[in-house]
């Protein structure tokens, strides 16, 4: 059985600029606890919760107003059978613009049903664009993660990204 992969949209009556800026204000939507570039193509940034969630992310697509797209390159969960669910999926912001409203189509490529994670994921997604990067756009507000101490020092060498 084949399954799509995940996805959610919003609908804002910002400009795709404003759209696009709050995207790659990762901080700012996602979590506080992000370590390196967000903004520009091939910045590459570490995001972590705890020691529940740990991933890398590459930059791989940013067209100005219009699309940012991730690849995960490395990924830990500590809640899963199969430690690094969304090792090489990506994850699309999709950006279009119809009449007075800007919208954000969200797909995360590999995250289906086959995953483990699908439910919780899906429902943090869920909340983050649909809540919080929603919040950052209309309001300017974002209700990110806060900063967390406690990265992995294991992962931090293996995955030779620098320490804070």
């Amino acid at each position: 059985m084949e399954y799509n992969n995940f996805t959610t949209f919003i609908s804002v009556g910002q400009s795709a600029k404003v759209v696009f800026d709050a995207i790659n204000n990762v901080r700012g939507w996602w979590s506080e606890s992000v370590e390196g570039g967000t903004n520009k193509l091939k910045d590459e940034f570490l995001y972590y919760y705890k020691e529940v969630h740990i991933c890398k992310i590459k930059i791989i697509e940013f067209v100005p107003n219009k699309k940012v797209v991730w690849l995960v390159l490395e990924n830990q969960f500590n809640f899963t059978t199969n430690k690094s669910e969304w090792k090489g999926d990506q994850i699309v912001f999709e950006i279009s613009e119809n009449n007075d409203q800007t919208q954000l189509h969200f797909t995360q490529v590999g995250l289906t049903p086959n995953y483990e994670c699908f439910s919780v994921c899906r429902d943090a997604w869920s909340s983050y664009i649909q809540g919080s990067l929603k919040n950052l756009i209309t309001t300017g507000q974002g209700k990110p993660n806060t900063q967390e101490d406690g990265l992995n020092a294991e992962l931090i060498k293996k995955w030779n990204l620098p320490k804070k």
